[in-house]
C-alpha cells in the first residue's frame, strides 16, 4: 500500500483551508485519511502553516511520499531538511498582532459631539393642529385668476 502525505481541502468556494493528511494514494483528495498531521491556511496574511514535526518525521521515515504542494510546505517549515539531514532554513515570518487603539479618536469625537449639542431637538416637530390650521387657511383664501 502506497502512502502519501497530501492536502485535504476544506472551506467555502473562495476561502480554502487545507489539512495536511497522511492517506492511501488511491483515496480521493478529500477522502478518508489515516492521520492528520498539520494545517495550512493560505488566505490569511501571512498564511498559517502548522505541522506536527514528530508525526511528519515518522511518516517520512516509514516511506510516505509527500505531494509537490506538501513538499513545498515541509521545506518552508524545515521538516524536509531535518529528514534529509540538511541545514535548517531561515525562520518563517511570524505575524505581529495588530493592536489598533482608537480610544483617543473616540474621546475626540465624543468631546466634539458634546460641545455642539444643546440637548434640544434641532428641528421642532409640527403639531397636528398646526397642519390643520395651515390647510384651512389655504382653502379659505380666494382664488385669483389671471
Amino acid at each position: 500500500m502506497a502512502v502519501k502525505i497530501k492536502l485535504k481541502r476544506l472551506g467555502k468556494i473562495r476561502s480554502p483551508h487545507y489539512r495536511i493528511v497522511v492517506a492511501d494514494a488511491r483515496t480521493k483528495r478529500d477522502g478518508r485519511a489515516i492521520e492528520e498531521i498539520g494545517v495550512y491556511q493560505p488566505t490569511y496574511d501571512p498564511s498559517i502553516i502548522k505541522v506536527d514535526n514528530e508525526r511528519a518525521q515518522y511518516w517520512l521515515s516509514v516511506g510516505a511520499q509527500p505531494t509537490e504542494a506538501v513538499l513545498a510546505i515541509l521545506k518552508l517549515t524545515g521538516d524536509w531538511q531535518q529528514f534529509k539531514g540538511l541545514p535548517a532554513p531561515a525562520p518563517l515570518k511570524v505575524a505581529e498582532p495588530k493592536v489598533t487603539d482608537f480610544s483617543h479618536l473616540f474621546a475626540k469625537a465624543v468631546a466634539g459631539f458634546e460641545d455642539s449639542t444643546t440637548g434640544v431637538a434641532i428641528t421642532p416637530k409640527a403639531k397636528k393642529s398646526d397642519k390643520k390650521d395651515e390647510a384651512a387657511a389655504e382653502s379659505d383664501a380666494p382664488a385669483t385668476e389671471a
